[in-house]
């Protein structure tokens, strides 16, 4: 039974090294096709008309903003189209219909485009969105995101070679250095688009749209299928089935467009969840196809382990059950040598993380040309970034099966405040006013519960490596420890300072009406 458990615990780190392995390959596909620059075919002469979609769901704190920021886009009014697909149910209406109506006055062409039934929720909305256009390129933005005034000019001319069927550019941060979890986020980010991105889509090998900050020619999504709203990451899907017909994507490193990063972890890990289970729906959804279809075969081994990448943290969940066990039949049954089974993932899995995104961050402050920046500074987020991946393995393991299971959920999205922190003093004003907000994710679910026992649960498993000299194991066991503890702890300590705040505001109108 003691052999059983180790040969189990070791099939469960070769299966974890093989997803840190393919991170190394990554990064080798970046470093050898990075420097491969794509460049418009040519100029177009007479500039197509665009149509920006700009899908809402109460967005009351950011939707101005995101109307302001696309009218100051550089590109002929006659040849711009802007339409505010808004399913909100709430005052995001009033304030969008309003600014609309302004925009027209001042010559915009703009149009505020409402539905009452959320049918597909963002995939609806982008699909009845296109019914209303006959724009041949669509651009499409979140609410969050900031575009600057060049980002039509900077992409629409791709589009002259015929064969490009959609042009993506990088997300960066408007609110990075707000807290210790948007430092995380932006890592974690900062790898999936400067390095994910550019190594797939530079050595020919399929990337996705990524919901926002992109542009489509609208054959491209015809010939894809449309969107479509079996699965909660529409753009995922609708991306591999373009490409899968043959269409080609660009990914554009240099062209930035500033988003917001989610400021409660609560919100981190909802729009975490709903990205996981989207991929597994779409690998589902498309594994056999892809697996049948002419591809080349780099094409399809991308194709699973980037779909299938979430089934890592199945594997996670298993490891943190199994390690705290496998180390005690170490000690007490005379394996001890089978210590050497960590260093697999410790070599493939968790140093392939630290140089990963490390080097991402050193290329980052190479694009941004930030030469005074320090370059170890990133190194001291690194374990965060490693233990904070974690702690949302319960969180994701939990999309995983009810992707798995079919089970339906709404299109959670993730909410925004207008925050961009820029000192202590801001962000405390900014966290009074997150307090009250009404967007807030309140709620403290059964996923936090398990994430806060299993984080006592490796707190006593540093203890027993601590006290039988087990130090080669601590490092491991303690990224473990803080990740669950973190996710738990936060989101726990978020939704009791909620129902708090709701308490007193009760009692405060109450007071007011007598």
């Amino acid at each position: 039974m003691k052999l059983f458990i180790l040969i189990f615990y070791g099939l469960i780190l070769l299966l974890l090294s093989i997803f840190g392995a393919h991170r190394y390959h990554t990064l080798y596909l970046f470093l050898k096709y990075s420097k491969r620059k794509i460049q418009p075919k040519s100029i177009f002469k007479t500039l197509p008309k665009v149509t920006v979609q700009l899908p809402t769901f109460n967005e009351q704190y950011v939707v101005e903003r995101l109307i302001n920021t696309i009218t100051q886009l550089d590109y002929p009014k006659k040849k711009l189209e802007i339409q505010v697909l808004d399913d909100s149910t709430d005052e995001t209406s009033i304030i969008a219909e309003r600014i609309c109506t302004l925009k027209r006055r001042q010559g915009y062409n703009i149009k505020y485009i409402h539905r009452n039934d959320r049918t597909g929720f963002k995939a609806g909305a982008l699909e009845n969105g296109l019914k209303c256009t006959d724009s041949e390129f669509i651009a499409v933005f979140d609410a969050d995101f900031l575009p600057t005034p060049d980002f039509l000019q900077k992409t629409i001319h791709y589009f002259t070679d015929p064969e490009i069927g959609m042009v993506q550019a990088r997300w960066d941060h408007i609110n990075r250095h707000y807290s210790l979890l948007t430092e995380c986020q932006s890592i974690l980010l900062d790898g999936h688009f400067m390095i994910e991105h550019t190594a797939r889509n530079r050595s020919g090998r399929f990337f996705n749209f990524n919901g926002t900050a992109g542009i489509w020619r609208r054959q491209a999504i015809i010939d894809g299928g449309g969107w479509q709203h079996d699965t909660i990451t529409e753009d995922l899907d609708l991306s591999y089935r373009s490409q899968i017909k043959g269409w080609k994507f660009v990914y554009l490193p240099d062209v930035t467009v500033p988003a917001e990063l989610p400021i409660e972890i609560a919100a981190f890990k909802a729009q975490q969840f709903r990205w996981a289970k989207g991929s597994i729906q779409v690998f589902k959804k498309l594994y056999k196809i892809i697996l049948h279809s002419q591809l080349p075969l780099k094409v399809k081994l991308e194709s699973f382990l980037h779909l299938g990448a979430n089934f890592a943290y199945l594997l996670m969940v298993f490891l943190t059950l199994l390690m705290p066990v496998a180390l005690w039949v170490r000690y007490w049954g005379g394996f001890k040598k089978f210590a050497y089974l960590d260093i697999p993932i410790f070599l493939l899995a968790t140093v392939s993380v630290i140089i990963f995104y490390y080097y991402t961050e050193l290329v980052i402050l190479y694009h941004n040309k930030n030469v005074f920046a320090s370059k170890l500074k990133p190194l001291l987020y690194l374990p965060m970034v490693l233990a904070v991946g974690i702690g949302l393995s319960i969180n994701n393991s939990k999309a995983v099966i009810e992707a798995l299971l079919n089970k339906k959920s709404d299109f959670n999205r993730t909410p925004k405040y207008n925050v961009i922190a820029k000192s202590r003093i801001h962000a405390l004003e900014h966290l009074k006013n997150i307090l009250q907000n009404k967007y807030s994710l309140r709620s403290t679910n059964i996923v936090s519960i398990i994430e806060f026992i299993l984080g006592l649960y490796m707190s006593l498993v540093v203890y027993f490596a601590f006290v039988k000299n087990l130090y080669i194991s601590i490092p491991l066991i303690m990224l473990f420890q803080i990740g669950y503890l973190y996710t738990s702890l936060f989101t726990i300590i978020n939704s009791i300072t909620h129902h708090a705040m709701l308490y007193i505001n009760s009692v405060r109108r109450s007071l007011a009406q007598e």
